[in-house]
């Protein structure tokens, strides 16, 4: 067995000896032997087209259980899955293909070809398993690609924390173009688990009845919450990931599920996913933070030397045997990404004396207002806990006497609450340099493509609005 094969052979032995069901809500389930069949397929299809070693296989993603068998057929027949969801736009989606090479693409399970020209060689993709872009929120996306050694070694250890068992119903609404979606379902179908692929989960009654444990970001955590109807009886365990989770919304998923134990875990795509975790069994003094390492992960504070900020805060750096091969195409990226063997997150943290870490903010996020360095996760967070707030996202605008200003989106959930009242609130709580220069009341806050709060969003709808900042009367848009 090849090195490629690791994780597909692995799982696929695991789906055998435990049977595990893969559907959707309402849906007929697929059966373990189904998908087995389905992998099989798409396994002699590639080795019939005399697919090389580890090349690279477009799978467009639509969030269905054919995907995983996907997965599983291109890992059988030795290639990298290389996931692009089915709602990227065709110019987009072309681009990414034309950056792998990609001779074939799956698309709802059927193998085509799209291009006659074998791909380069790429001693990177050697025991690859995904080849997983990033959001390209800042620019373009980078390809990671994952190895299939060290996906093997995170799913056991994940298996350890997590104890997926064959009495669990599990759902995932996440895209399986993302490293969380994706392990928590190989994990599911590991572990013998009835996995539920939703990705247009809503608050609508019914929707999770028999769902024991949900994996989900916090803007669905949110919106899950606010809906008086939403249920979810049986529900064991909540994870989240994929964007900050702060002690105010951490309070109120407790509140909606109080039977759950919740787990916020913290990771990149580039480590694996998963390297940090809280949960609601921790001290009390561990909410606002992403806890501590998880098994076999080890991280550093590395002070970065073009930020003055206090109370040793610096980058976050993370040494883990699941760490990425290298960034597609990119060997200078892929060797300034690390130093000493750790990965430089860019996210900037501090190790706190109860031995929990506490995320300030992402390096490039950092508002630089008049020469004051300020964490955009600390003013959300302090705002999310006001009662009549729904959800806050706080983010750096230019300014010519400043340099940068810093401007607060606010979800009210009471539509009385004005921008004074917030004001008046938090000029009790926080020093007067990191009130916000501007408060915009929205509806929802702006996402990114992956579904998740984005800053770069936010930034660009208020650019698309015109807002220019009086600092007599900040701007409020309504």
């Amino acid at each position: 067995m090849s090195g490629s094969e690791n994780l597909g052979r692995k799982t696929l032995d695991d789906l055998q000896a435990f049977g595990s069901q893969t559907g959707a809500p309402g849906r007929q389930m697929l059966s373990a032997a189904e998908m087995m069949a389905a992998a099989g397929d798409l396994a002699a299809s590639l080795r019939a087209r005399v697919c090389a070693p580890d090349e690279p296989i477009a799978l467009f993603i639509a969030n269905e259980p054919r995907d995983l068998a996907g997965f599983l057929g291109i890992w059988l027949a030795g290639c990298v899955a290389a996931p692009i969801h089915v709602a990227t736009p065709a110019t987009a989606a072309q681009a990414l293909v034309g950056r792998l090479g990609s001779r074939f693409a799956i698309r709802a399970g059927r193998l085509s070809s799209v291009r006659a020209a074998p791909p380069p060689a790429r001693p990177l993709l050697a025991g690859g398993a995904l080849i997983v872009f990033t959001s390209g929120s800042t620019g373009r996306p980078k390809g990671v690609v994952l190895g299939h050694e060290g996906l093997s070694w995170k799913l056991d250890r994940l298996a350890r924390l997590l104890s997926f068992t064959r009495h669990d119903t599990i759902a995932v609404p996440l895209q399986l173009t993302f490293i969380f979606g994706i392990w928590v379902s190989l994990l599911s179908l590991r572990s013998g688990s009835r996995l539920l692929l939703t990705p247009k989960l809503t608050p609508a009654g019914g929707a999770l009845d028999d769902v024991t444990v949900l994996a989900a970001v916090p803007t669905l955590l949110r919106t899950l919450c606010a809906a008086p109807s939403f249920k979810a009886p049986r529900l064991r365990a909540v994870l989240t990931g994929g964007e900050p989770f702060g002690p105010a919304l951490a309070e109120k998923v407790a509140r909606c599920f109080p039977a759950a134990r919740i787990l916020d875990l913290f990771g990149l795509t580039e480590t694996g996913s998963c390297d940090f975790c809280a949960t609601s069994d921790d001290s009390a003094s561990a909410k606002g933070t992403i806890g501590r390492p998880t098994e076999g992960v080890a991280f550093r504070i590395a002070a970065p030397p073009d930020r003055a900020l206090s109370g040793g805060a610096g980058e976050l750096q993370i040494r883990t045997p699941a760490r990425m091969l290298g960034y597609l195409d990119d060997p200078l990226l892929t060797e300034k990404a690390f130093e000493g063997g750790y990965f430089k997150t860019g996210d900037l943290a501090l190790l706190r004396e109860d031995g929990y870490v506490q995320l300030v903010g992402r390096s490039k996020d950092i508002v630089s207002r008049g020469g004051n360095k300020i964490g955009p996760l600390e003013i959300e967070n302090l705002f999310a806990r006001h009662e009549a707030v729904a959800a806050a996202l706080a983010f750096g605008m230019p300014d010519e006497r400043l340099g940068e200003s810093l401007h607060l989106m606010i979800v009210r959930r009471d539509p009385r609450l004005t921008e004074s009242d917030l004001r008046e609130w938090a000029r009790e709580r926080i020093e007067r340099f990191k009130l916000p220069d501007a408060i915009h009341f929205v509806d929802t806050l702006p996402v990114g493509r992956t579904g998740k709060a984005d800053r770069a969003a936010a930034r660009l709808a208020l650019q698309q609005r015109g807002a220019v900042v009086d600092r007599s009367e900040p701007v409020t848009l309504e």
